[in-house]
């Protein structure tokens, strides 16, 4: 097999999902062409000799459809010879799209692939291009499908994470998110995005909270308790896990994954494609794995495609030296440092998306750029990257410092 390595990586900062966020203005599409003419102008790359843009982007409509990376290519100048493939594994998509391009570079079909995602939340709504999971009970009945929000709540419940227990983690993340900008850790893998002036539109990820506190924290009131008592879903939680009585609703907005708009971009190589570049690799792709898990705790996938991962690799939790697990929820990241007996020094030690916000398509791409740059930082060498994934899934790449 060939050795895929990682030689670039750059994403845009996250911009507040909503329509007076600074984003809101930029299309999906220049949001993905914006990473695509970074990654090319900061490595001279002849773009004729990319064999494939492959992109996540978990709802696909309206400005975001009609295979976004081929069409970003286009208004990024691309060569016309640069093809491009749309992708979905709800919120792995970024991953999965590093990972696919990984796996066609290992078989020996490409040689130079530009990797990532891209997802404009405020211009296309969560969930807008539908879908049988959450519309036909022939499917959602077996699924025991309930929003995901229920799902995070029942995860606390079952392994007995508290509200102060959430809250503490999220005012962490805040913290930790807040150092890494202020001593410019992001600096060189964040590229501002600018208009057609080129005045600066953001240069900073918005959806922070760097002053979040317990107290303001404790103000907040659960955001999925009406959905569950209400709309039925803690029925059928309680079907999936009879001996929880009830489920204590302890996930906001404060301490879930923020709503953003946002683009992030890898360029791989073989070894090969790298000379063609002129380029020295920063890291290796080692292993990668995906897994379907339990769809009623839904968001728990990560513990199991990492065990998955590890086995298959011949590796252990003491060969990781730094884990990126996403922040779509409090309790998820609990959950895996509980199951691992991982300490918090080691897992998200820049924040996560409870602080920055959760690009759908784009967050698996940008978490493995993060933590990338923190290895060569800490001068360590090998990190796993994993996230949750709707209706029961994970996925998990290790990657390794050359």
């Amino acid at each position: 097999m060939t050795e895929v390595f990682i030689y670039d990586h750059v994403r845009t900062p996250r911009g507040r999902g909503k329509k007076d966020g600074a984003l809101h203005e930029v299309p999906s599409v220049r949001l993905a062409a914006k990473t695509l003419e970074a990654i090319r102008d900061r490595n001279g790359l002849d773009t004729g000799t990319v064999d494939d843009i492959i992109m996540g982007c978990v709802d696909p409509v309206m400005d975001a459809g009609a295979v976004i990376p081929k069409a970003a290519a286009f208004e990024a100048g691309y060569s016309t010879k640069a093809p491009g493939m749309q992708i979905s594994r709800f919120c792995a998509s970024g991953l999965d799209a590093v990972n696919f391009g990984a796996g066609k570079i290992a078989q020996g079909a490409d040689d130079i692939v530009i990797a990532g995602g891209v997802e404009s939340m405020s211009r296309v709504g969560l969930g807008m291009s539908g879908g049988a999971w959450f519309m036909d009970p022939s499917v959602n009945f077996p699924a025991y499908f309930m929003p995901q929000g229920v799902s995070a709540d029942l995860i606390a419940t079952k392994y007995g994470f508290s509200r102060t227990d959430v809250d503490a983690y999220a005012v962490e993340s805040q913290m930790r998110a807040a150092q890494a900008w202020e001593k410019g850790w992001f600096d060189k893998s964040v590229i501002p995005v600018k208009d057609q002036n080129g005045l600066t539109i953001l240069a900073k990820d918005e959806h922070m909270r760097p002053g979040t506190d317990m107290q303001a924290l404790a103000s907040l009131n659960p955001s999925f308790q009406m959905p569950g008592e209400m709309g039925g879903f803690e029925a059928v939680g309680i079907q999936a896990y009879p001996e929880i009585e009830r489920i204590n609703y302890v996930h906001h907005a404060g301490n879930s994954s923020g709503i953003v708009d946002g683009a992030s971009v890898v360029l791989l190589g073989s070894k090969a494609g790298g000379e063609s570049m002129g380029k020295k690799p920063r890291a290796r792709i080692r292993a990668f794995a995906n897994i379907g898990s339990d769809p009623a705790l839904m968001l728990t996938g990560p513990v199991d495609v990492t065990e998955k991962l590890l086995k298959r690799s011949g590796m252990s939790l003491a060969d990781i030296d730094l884990f990126e697990l996403n922040e779509a929820f409090a309790a998820v990241v609990l959950r895996y440092m509980q199951a691992f007996d991982i300490d918090h020094d080691r897992i998200n030690v820049n924040g996560g998306a409870i602080a920055m916000g959760h690009p759908l398509g784009a967050t698996g791409a940008m978490i493995l750029g993060t933590v990338l740059d923190e290895l060569e930082r800490r001068d360590l060498n090998t990190a796993l990257v994993t996230l949750c994934i709707g209706a029961g899934m994970g996925t998990a790449t290790v990657i390794e410092r050359v």
